[in-house]
């Protein structure tokens, strides 16, 4: 029996569900980037640009530990780095048109292990697994239009 989802053990229960779903199909993916990576590059396309220290505290990691996976990212050519308008001392990070097409590959391996998966069910649990993702999507819309942007550091 489902709890529900209006309680904490339903938002619990929720989230375990999409965080073992999202290790499944990263675990089946047939990817060469470190999911480090992917992360990264998923993170600088959601903001558009970052810098190496939001991109550090959203990946709950050491600067010098970003600032070596951006390293390897630029090396790659799949990120740029420019300088930062508003504080000379950083650098704001794009993806270049190699990294988009990395990232967009790097989803559609892990799109691919999902809809093997999905081809499995039968038509109406696809559709309840449409409307899932229809009120996912509003969920999260709901929290971006309440989170605060990207902390910036003081000038």
């Amino acid at each position: 029996m489902s709890k529900s989802s209006h309680s904490p053990a339903g938002a619990a229960e929720l989230l375990d569900v999409v965080v073992r779903l999202n290790r499944w199909v990263t675990h089946h993916s047939d990817w060469a980037l470190p999911l480090a990576q992917v992360r990264v590059l998923s993170q600088i396309d959601e903001w558009g640009q970052a810098r190496t220290s939001d991109l550090a505290r959203a990946e709950h990691c050491s600067q010098p530990t970003m600032t070596a996976r951006i390293q390897h990212l630029q090396a790659q050519g799949w990120v740029a780095r420019t300088s930062d308008p508003q504080d000379a001392r950083a650098a704001m990070l794009t993806l270049t048109a190699e990294g988009r097409a990395v990232l967009a590959d790097a989803r559609g391996t892990r799109a691919r292990v999902l809809q093997t998966l999905m081809a499995q069910m039968d038509a109406p649990g696809r559709e309840r697994l449409r409307a899932a993702t229809d009120t996912l999507e509003t969920l999260l819309q709901m929290a971006y239009a309440h989170r605060p942007q990207p902390p910036r550091n003081a000038p």
